[in-house]
């Protein structure tokens, strides 16, 4: 999390507070608009907006069932995450990625995986017993989803009450997420390649690109420079160096026009 909180800071240092967002783009009090490549750690894989899943929220949030007792809107959730798995699963709520994987490995030790949209290695989710996702709505930042094939859990049913750390999500989200997932299986059949390698005169400079995901060749010892240098170009990247940026697809190539003319040197020894 702290550096996290150090590209908060830096962001605000430079451009003040951001005070809407849209799209691939922060816009901010100094009238300055951003590209942002990291949108919260993929979250906000679609774009700010949140398309329709906030208006699920707000319908759902109006309707006053805010309690602790169990909606429909759970049972959205998990018909949400089986059609984007391509599985029927059983479905669990956490607010860290540790207690996701605990309750993964629970299940299996063998047959576990992390989750991403347009990843190579998730295509055969379906076949996987446990996977581990994050809802891609930017406002659930400390959510984490861990989906079990329900073969296996009722082949372990006794193995749910051994589950630590579950959370219980409030109808409003879980609406919102349910549609959120919606969203982004209808762009995942939408999206494709085209999509995303019209900016790679740019960017293979600086990354190696899988589908969306962009995975830095800068060495490490050189990052946080690079990501400097990045926000000096009006452009957010993941401030984290094993997670990956995203390319900004649907916004023009030209957002990448400073850094082309401005290159970053990361040759080894040099200095920016």
């Amino acid at each position: 999390m702290t550096v996290i909180r150090n590209l908060s800071e830096e962001i605000y240092r430079r451009y003040g507070a951001v005070t809407r967002a849209r799209n691939s783009f922060l816009y901010t009090k100094k009238g300055i608009r951003l590209t942002d490549l990291y949108r919260e750690n993929g979250r906000a894989i679609l774009g700010w907006n949140g398309d329709s899943a906030f208006t699920h929220f707000k319908n759902s949030l109006s309707r006053g069932a805010l309690g602790s007792y169990r909606t429909e809107t759970e049972g959205r959730v998990e018909m949400s995450v089986n059609a984007l798995l391509d599985s029927e699963r059983c479905v669990y709520y956490f607010s860290s990625k540790t207690a996701a994987l605990k309750a993964a490995l629970l299940f299996s030790s063998d047959s576990t995986s992390v989750w991403r949209p347009w990843n190579p290695s998730s295509v055969n989710s379906s076949e996987i017993v446990s996977v581990i996702m994050a809802p891609p709505l930017p406002w659930t930042d400390i959510i984490y989803i861990t989906a079990v094939l329900k073969k296996r859990v009722e082949e372990k049913k006794e193995l749910e009450e051994l589950i630590p750390d579950r959370i219980k999500l409030p109808a409003p989200l879980c609406a919102a997420i349910a549609r959120a997932n919606y969203n982004l299986l209808s762009a995942m059949q939408e999206l494709k390649e085209s999509d995303w390698f019209i900016y790679d005169p740019v960017i293979t400079k600086y990354w190696t690109r899988t589908g969306p995901y962009l995975y830095p060749k800068i060495p490490e010892e050189q990052y946080w420079a690079f990501l400097l240098h990045c926000l000096d170009c009006g452009i957010i990247i993941n401030p984290d160096y094993y997670s990956p940026s995203l390319v900004p697809f649907g916004a023009d190539k030209g957002v990448f026009s400073k850094l082309k003319n401005n290159p970053f040197d990361f040759t080894p020894g040099a200095e920016e």
